[in-house]
């Protein structure tokens, strides 16, 4: 079956008995234009998203008709999830986690990215306290920041001016 763009999302499509068959998808496979992957009863399917991309998330409805519905399910993953305790943290935590150039996600008050040990013993040495955990990586932290922008005044420079006692900076 050839997928080319979403039909839906399951909070505003009732299944009204329909049978719900799930796509499984890794985090990093959302964002693919082109994917050929197989539903949980075995439907072959092919994901072919010529336009910008997908930006697939979980229930994302696919494909729908009398009989069954086929939604996306992002399945778990390994992940450093850390919980700051501070503004300062969070931005100090982000600095780190960005200056390496890897997804970001964020979820009920913790940040969460894909394990990396190096990443890990990097958080840990910084008093960070990150934890290992199987988690969804479902609500990726978008920016409108370029990168390498060296303009002088960087989304970093503003937190920190925003945490820091005045003239400590």
């Amino acid at each position: 079956m050839l997928i080319q763009q979403k039909a839906g999302h399951l909070s505003s499509m009732p299944p009204g008995g329909r049978l719900i068959d799930r796509l499984p998808l890794e985090w990093y496979e959302t964002n693919k234009r082109i994917l050929r992957k197989r539903t949980v009863s075995g439907k072959e399917i092919a994901l072919k998203f010529l336009g910008e991309n997908p930006a697939l998330s979980q229930d994302d409805v696919l494909y729908a008709d009398d009989h069954s519905i086929i939604a996306i399910d992002i399945l778990p993953s390994d992940a450093i999830v850390v919980k700051p305790q501070s503004m300062y943290e969070m931005a100090s935590v982000c600095y780190e986690i960005g200056n390496k150039h890897l997804p970001l996600f964020y979820e009920a008050e913790a940040l969460l990215v894909p394990y990396e040990d190096p990443l890990f013993r990097l958080l840990t040495a910084g008093g960070f306290a990150p934890a290992r955990e199987s988690r969804k990586l479902l609500q990726p932290l978008k920016t409108t920041v370029a990168a390498h922008g060296h303009s002088g005044s960087s989304l970093f420079s503003k937190i920190l001016q925003l945490t820091t006692p005045a003239g400590n900076v």
